[in-house]
């Protein structure tokens, strides 16, 4: 052993990042080269009896067996990979299914190979400390074909448990994450707000997160920015030939805006498992199989229902375009040969933001109002039956909520289950609708349901007229912005943190780019600011004043630059830029900031609801208010006759946070409050003297039937 370099890390070279090509363990302050490429701990050579049989078996971790160039003539009537515990290879022995997955109930007997690697993983949680060896073994004729003994005291590679996501920004956090292998992380219960505008997993070296890093696919092995994440479990892989070995840190990072939102660190004295395959990528909402692929559209594309039997029940997944706070409805007719709603077998099916969960009810509609518990639009359950469906999987993505669930095609509860059959045409049914308090079916629109007769066979394999990307259509659509907010004759402005509001928020707003957060002022996004020259105006400033944390450090000024950031500009830069507020100097003329207190930030309940929500008082109400201890800072700014028409509250560290100041001349305000009283006064005059004049009248109505009378 020799010291070396314990990880085959990144050199800067130029923009390049060039990899040594070795790959090491520490111990104490040596370390051991993995040769290369790196199968596990070996085992052995297989030893040769009959019929060819050759390779080299290594150990990838506790339950997984690697056989490098595995060759046999296939020759043997009955023979398959074999473990035991017993002095020697001997009937008493247990089959290692290979290949791992095979039709049928019994695994299929071994066939011919030719130098093939082969990956066995042992059956019924055995381990490689429970077994002596591995045996290509004939039960028929009880012959051993070939053997190999397992080493006492094996150390396999096992797989490393890090610490979890440290909590920067935009609601990031895990539980403790796991590295699989040499390429594999897995990150159970994540949580990302998703608003991130440029965000990545991201790897490289050094003590902390830095630009010079490499993107990482996500879950499904795509570069696109990084969705929002509800407490997801999901397993990434390491591009290309990189390896764990070669890499400090596995960050979320905003690529344009330079910004970590938290990271953890990877250990120097790792001895993972080898990536060779064994793994298998995953997540908590990744379907088991391919699935169904039969699909239909329906309510203007807006639902996609695709649908598989399997045995005697029927899986349905339903995607669908709609807010958080709705539900879709799909299933039987109350009469075939037309849509009809009462007498309708359908599961409704949605997410449940209060519990965080996706969910499929089982629904019976006896007429069109709300249910009372005995009749109406009722789950079975309230009505006296069961809940006959069971949920399989749930996302929910860019607007598109997808959900997918079991049923039994004939159920057994005549009274509020209408049979599904397994072959020939049936009426079908769907809409959309608000949930109501319960999280129970509320009324739906009329151009929210079926109206014509669509029937479906559910017994047909490639029944497939779905023709549109539910998340393209979303984007095509776009969501509608929410109208900038103003602030007029305020004297007292308080400013916080909190999200852009995604396509309806800062960027709709100011045509500039975001990264994710902004100013929040009197509780409003970015509202423009109207003052008076001449006026004193005070910022209560709860922006982060932790210099040693970037994404919780917004230090508040004003200035004429729509951009801000001030402190990371450089000299020449900054001489374009005229402050009014919220920056000294010290004695070397080095600018710092002077109005920066603790944090407060508005944060998201759950993932980013902007798409979702029509105005920003709905969207605000998606958000809870987070304070560290602390006291808030002070700026007090009393506006300069000369300032121009224009200001901007910008961020003293970062680009693009807040938006304008207009500036206008005395009195302005005290007029513009004269003008709005001037308003209500004359409106409430109007309603006055139409009141008389309606008195009078009544009066002399009432005196002419008096009269008459």
């Amino acid at each position: 052993m020799q010291p070396c370099d314990p990880k085959g890390r990144f050199h800067r070279g130029g923009s390049r990042m060039v990899k040594k090509r070795e790959v090491t363990t520490l111990y104490g302050a040596l370390c051991i080269k993995h040769p290369e490429p790196y199968y596990g701990k070996l085992i052995g050579n297989i030893k040769t009896f009959a019929h060819g049989i050759n390779g080299t078996a290594y150990a990838i971790d506790e339950s997984t067996i690697f056989i490098k160039s595995f060759s046999y003539d296939g020759m043997g009537p009955d023979a398959y990979f074999w473990i035991g515990n017993s002095p020697r290879p001997s009937p008493e022995g247990i089959i290692v299914p290979y290949p791992e997955e095979y039709i049928g109930r019994d695994p299929p007997v071994l066939r011919a190979y030719n130098n093939t690697d082969v990956i066995l993983r042992l059956p019924g949680a055995k381990r490689i400390r429970d077994i002596r060896w591995l045996s290509v073994w004939c039960r028929r004729f009880t012959v051993d074909f070939g053997e190999v003994f397992i080493p006492p005291n094996l150390e396999v590679p096992k797989p490393r448990v890090l610490p979890e996501f440290k909590r920067l920004a935009h609601g990031l956090r895990s539980d403790n994450i796991s590295i699989l292998d040499a390429k594999t992380f897995y990150i159970p219960n994540l949580h990302y707000d998703g608003a991130g505008p440029d965000a990545y997993f991201w790897v490289g070296n050094g003590s902390e997160p830095t630009p010079y890093g490499i993107k990482v696919p996500n879950e499904v092995g795509s570069l696109d920015v990084l969705r929002g994440y509800q407490g997801e479990d999901i397993e990434i892989q390491l591009p290309g030939s990189l390896t764990v070995y070669d890499v400090d840190w596995l960050a979320i990072w905003c690529v344009r805006y330079r910004h970590n939102f938290g990271h953890v660190m990877i250990p120097k004295d790792l001895d993972v498992p080898p990536a060779l395959g064994q793994t298998k990528i995953s997540t908590s909402t990744t379907p088991k199989s391919a699935g169904p692929t039969s699909c239909r559209e329906f309510l203007d594309k807006r639902l996609q229902v695709k649908w598989e039997i399997i045995g005697d029940s029927i899986e349905i997944q339903l995607s669908a375009k709609m807010r958080e706070d709705q539900y879709v409805a799909f299933g039987l007719s109350g009469a075939e040969g037309r849509a009809q709603m009462v007498g309708g077998d359908v599961t409704v099916a949605f997410y449940d933001s209060d519990s965080r969960t996706f969910k499929a009810v089982d629904y019976y509609m006896s007429h069109t109002a709300q249910c009372d518990g005995k009749s109406g639009v009722c789950p079975d359950e309230r009505i006296g039956g069961r809940n006959d469906v069971t949920i399989i999987s749930g996302k929910r993505n860019n607007g598109v909520t997808t959900i997918k669930y079991r049923r039994l095609l004939q159920t057994n509860e005549a009274q509020n289950d209408k049979p599904i059959p397994s072959r020939g045409e049936v009426s079908v049914i769907a809409a959309f609708g608000p949930l109501n308090s319960r999280k129970e079916a509320n009324a739906h629109s009329i151009t929210d349901k079926t109206k014509e007769d669509i029937r479906i066979d559910f017994s047909l394999l490639n029944d497939n007229d779905c023709s549109v990307s539910l998340v393209d259509l979303a984007d095509t659509s776009g969501p509608k912005p929410w109208p900038a907010a103003t602030l007029i004759a305020e004297n007292t402005l308080h400013a916080k943190i909190g999200p852009t509001g995604g396509k309806r928020g800062y960027e709709a707003i100011t045509q500039f780019p975001s990264w994710g957060i902004a100013w929040y002022i009197n509780d409003l996004l970015i509202p423009e600011i109207t003052v008076e020259r001449g006026q004193t105006y005070t910022f209560v400033v709860e922006g982060g004043n932790d210099k040693t944390n970037p994404s919780r450090y917004h230090p508040f000024y004003i200035s004429d630059s729509p951009e801000g950031g001030f402190g990371q500009k450089s000299p020449e830069e900054r001489a374009r830029q005229q402050v009014y507020a919220g920056v000294d100097y010290d004695s070397e003329n080095n600018p710092y900031p002077t109005a920066a207190g603790r944090y407060c930030e508005y944060v998201h309940r759950t993932i980013d609801m902007s798409t979702d929500t029509e105005t920003f008082q709905e969207y605000f109400k998606t958000l809870n208010l987070e304070c560290e201890e602390g006291v808030p800072a002070y700026l007090n700014w009393t506006v300069p006759e000369s300032a121009p028409n224009v200001l901007y509250y910008q961020c003293y560290t970062h680009n693009n946070l807040g938006w304008k100041i207009n500036v206008v001349d005395p009195g302005y305000n005290s007029q513009h409050n004269a003008k709005d009283n001037a308003n209500y006064l004359h409106s409430n005059t109007h309603y006055k003297l139409n009141l008389i004049l309606l008195t009078i009248t009544v009066s002399s109505y009432l005196l002419i039937r008096y009269k008459n009378f």
